[in-house]
C-alpha cells in the first residue's frame, strides 16, 4: 500500500497503478538507503569513539615513555607494592614523589591494558593537576594519590556513555561533585575504565570498547557494571577507584576479582552528574562508592570524601562526617549470618566462604546468631524489577535505537522489549517446567502503571520495616551473608539476571554493604558443583554450572552489611573480617 501522506500530496496520480507501482519500488529503495545510512552514521561514531580511546592512550605511553627517560633510578616495584595507606604516609613526608607514583600507575595501567582491555580514557589533565598540587602549601589527605574513575562518572572534558552512541560525543562541562571534593583533597583521577553498555549487567562488555577481561583468568568476567576498576585494582593498574551500584555494580566486580569495595547508603555520597540507567526511577537508588584492594583504603577514601566540601557542593548529602572512632573499635560484635536465599539458591563454594568467616568471626570472641531474611513473593531480582521498571522496560530499552546492541544484552533487551501480551503467554507456558523466569516475567508485565508501582513501592517499604524489626528482635549489629561468586566465564552474567538478588536485597532495603575476599574456590568445591541443584530443576541451573566452573584458586568473597547510614560499622566489620582472613592464611 502506499503511504495515505503521498496520496494527498499526489492525488492526481492516485489511480495510476504504474505510476503508483514505481512509487512503492521507490519508497522501498528508499527505506534501505536510509537504513544503509543509519547503520554508515552507527559505524561511524563507534570508530569515532574507538579512535579518541586509542589517541588518548598514545599520549599516555608517551607521557610514561618521558617520564622513565628522564627519572630511570625511580623504583616502580617499590611504589607499586605500597598499599593506599602506605603511599598516602609517604606522599605526606616526602619519601614518595607525585610524579613517580602518578607515572608509575600510569605505566602499570597501560601495560595491564593491553591484557585485559579495561581502560577507555586518559585524563590528559591529570600531567597538569599534578604541577597545580605541587605549588599547594597545605597536603589534602589523599595528596598525590592517583585513582581511576569508571566510566559513568562525570569528569570534565570526557563523555560519560555507557556504551551508548548518542552520548559519545557529549563531552561533561564540569567534574562531578565526587571529583571535585577528591581533587581539592589532593586526588589526581588519571583513566576512565570500561562498563557494559548501559549499565545494567554484570559482565564488562559494549560495542565501543569490547570486552574486558579478569586479569586473575582472562576466560572469565570482571564482574559489572564498574567491571573495568575491578580489573584495573585487581590487576595493580590503579590503587583506588570509583564506581556505582544499582543491584550489584560495585559488589560483583570486588567479588570476581578478589578486591574490597563499599556500597553506601544513599545519599551518603553525592551522586550528582553521574549517568545512570534509567532516568528519573528512584525505587532503586544508584550510589557511588570505593574500590580498593584492602578496607583501610576504602576507609581512607571515604574519610576524605565526607567532608565539608562535599557537604557545601551538594546540600542534598547529610553532613556526617566520617566517625573514626566507630571505625577503630574493637568491642565484639553481635553479628547475624544466613548463607542462602531460596530463591537463587547459593553455590556450595559460597555457603562455605560464609560458614569458615563465622568460624573466624566466632573464635575471635564476637557472637554468631543465625538470621532468616523475611520472605517475600519472587525474591530480590523481581522486586528490583518492578521497582527499576516500573514502565515495563521501555525507558532502559529505548536507549538501545540508533545502537549496535552487544551480545551480552541480547537477551535482557529482548525480554524487556517484549509486548505484554507475549511475556503473558510465555509466563503461562513456561511456569511448569521454568517457574522462576516464569515469575520473573509476570513482575515485568504486571509493572506498567502508576498505581502498580506505587503498589511497590509500598511493598518495598513495608518489606523494609519487617526487614529491621527482625534485626532488631535479635539485636544485631551487622549481618553476613553470601557474595555471588567465583567468577562467571565470559557471556554468562547475561543469561542469569536472577542471581543479582544476593546483592539486590540490599540495594532495595538501602543498607550498606561491602565485600570482602576470604578465600579461594577448591578441587572439592569444584566437585561438588557438578550436583549443584537449586530444587527447581530448571536450565538456570545447568547455566549457573557451566557459568563458574574451571574456577579453582579464583577468589570468594563475602558481604558485610549495616543498618542505613552505618559506613563506619559497616568498614569496621569488613576489616575485621580482612584480619582474621589475613590470620588464617598466615597460619
Amino acid at each position: 500500500m502506499v503511504p495515505e501522506n503521498l496520496r494527498e500530496l499526489l492525488p492526481e496520480f492516485a489511480s495510476d497503478r504504474t505510476f503508483l507501482s514505481a512509487l512503492v519500488v521507490c519508497s522501498g529503495a528508499s527505506l534501505v538507503a536510509l537504513r544503509w545510512l543509519k547503520q554508515r552514521n552507527i559505524r561511524k561514531k563507534t570508530e569515532e569513539a574507538k579512535k579518541r580511546s586509542e589517541l588518548g592512550l598514545r599520549e599516555m605511553e608517551r607521557a610514561v615513555q618521558r617520564f622513565k627517560q628522564e627519572n630511570f633510578t625511580v623504583d616502580s616495584g617499590t611504589i607499586l607494592a605500597l598499599s593506599m595507606v602506605e603511599l598516602a604516609d609517604g606522599l605526606q613526608h616526602g619519601s614518595l614523589t607525585p610524579e613517580s607514583v602518578l607515572y608509575t600507575y600510569m605505566g602499570k595501567a597501560l601495560e595491564l591494558h593491553m591484557e585485559v582491555n579495561c581502560i577507555t580514557d586518559f585524563i590528559q589533565e591529570c600531567q597538569s593537576q599534578l604541577q597545580e598540587l605541587k605549588k599547594q602549601k597545605e597536603k589534602g589527605p589523599l595528596y598525590g594519590i592517583p585513582f581511576s574513575i569508571k566510566k559513568s562518572v562525570a569528569c570534565k572534558g570526557y563523555d560519560s556513555a555507557c556504551g551508548l552512541l548518542q552520548f559519545h560525543d557529549v563531552l561533561e562541562q564540569e567534574d562531578c561533585v565526587l571529583i571535585q571534593v577528591l581533587k581539592k583533597q589532593g586526588g589526581i583521577p588519571f583513566v576512565k575504565t570500561n562498563i557494559p553498555q548501559a549499565l545494567l549487567n554484570y559482565d564488562c562488555s559494549n560495542p565501543v570498547y569490547g570486552q574486558t577481561r579478569n586479569p586473575l583468568n582472562h576466560k572469565k568476567a570482571p564482574g559489572g557494571s564498574s567491571g573495568g576498576e575491578g580489573a584495573i585494582i585487581a590487576g595493580g593498574g590503579s590503587i583506588v577507584g570509583i564506581g556505582s551500584d544499582m543491584g550489584g555494580s560495585l559488589r560483583f566486580p570486588a567479588s570476581f576479582c578478589g578486591i574490597c569495595a563499599l556500597n553506601p547508603t544513599a545519599c551518603r555520597l553525592s551522586v550528582c552528574k553521574t549517568s545512570v540507567p534509567i532516568d528519573g526511577q528512584t525505587g532503586v537508588q544508584i550510589m557511588l562508592g570505593p574500590m580498593a584492594k584492602d578496607v583501610d583504603s576504602l576507609a581512607l577514601f571515604m574519610r576524605a570524601l565526607l567532608c565539608d566540601d562535599m557537604f557545601r557542593l551538594d546540600p542534598t548529602v547529610p553532613p556526617i562526617p566520617f566517625k573514626d572512632e566507630i571505625y577503630s573499635s574493637s568491642e565484639p560484635l553481635r553479628i547475624g549470618y544466613f548463607d542462602n536465599m531460596s530463591h537463587f539458591p547459593a553455590l556450595p563454594s559460597m555457603k562455605r566462604a560464609v560458614h569458615e568467616t563465622k568460624k573466624l568471626l566466632e573464635e575471635a570472641g564476637h557472637t554468631l546468631v543465625a538470621f532468616s531474611p523475611p520472605e517475600f513473593e519472587g525474591g530480590a531480582t523481581e522486586m528490583c524489577c518492578k521497582l527499576a521498571f516500573g514502565d515495563g522496560g521501555s525507558a532502559f530499552t529505548d536507549q538501545f535505537k540508533g545502537n549496535i546492541l552487544d551480545p551480552h544484552q541480547i537477551e535482557s533487551v529482548s525480554l524487556l522489549r517484549y509486548p505484554v501480551f507475549i511475556k503473558r503467554i510465555m509466563a503461562f507456558f513456561l511456569k511448569p517446567w521454568h517457574p522462576r523466569y516464569s515469575s520473573l516475567l509476570k513482575a515485568l508485565y504486571k509493572s506498567r502503571s502508576v498505581k502498580a508501582l506505587w503498589a511497590n513501592q509500598k511493598a518495598q517499604q513495608n518489606y523494609k520495616e519487617e526487614f529491621i524489626a527482625e534485626w532488631k528482635k535479635l539485636k544485631l549489629d551487622v549481618v553476613l551473608c553470601p557474595m555471588l561468586g567465583p567468577a562467571f566465564n565470559i557471556g554468562y552474567p547475561g543469561h542469569l539476571f536472577a542471581a543479582i538478588c544476593y546483592t539486590a536485597l540490599f540495594n532495595i532495603l538501602n543498607f550498606p554493604s561491602g565485600v570482602v575476599p576470604v578465600g579461594t574456590v577448591k578441587e572439592d568445591d569444584e566437585r561438588q558443583l557438578k550436583n549443584y541443584t537449586s530444587g527447581y530443576n530448571d536450565s538456570w541451573d545447568k547455566i549457573l554450572r557451566k557459568a563458574v566452573e574451571g574456577s579453582i584458586g579464583l577468589p570468594l568473597s563475602v558481604q558485610c552489611v549495616a543498618l542505613p547510614w552505618q559506613e563506619e560499622l559497616c568498614l569496621r566489620f569488613m576489616k575485621e573480617v580482612e584480619t582474621l582472613t589475613a590470620a588464617k592464611k598466615r597460619r
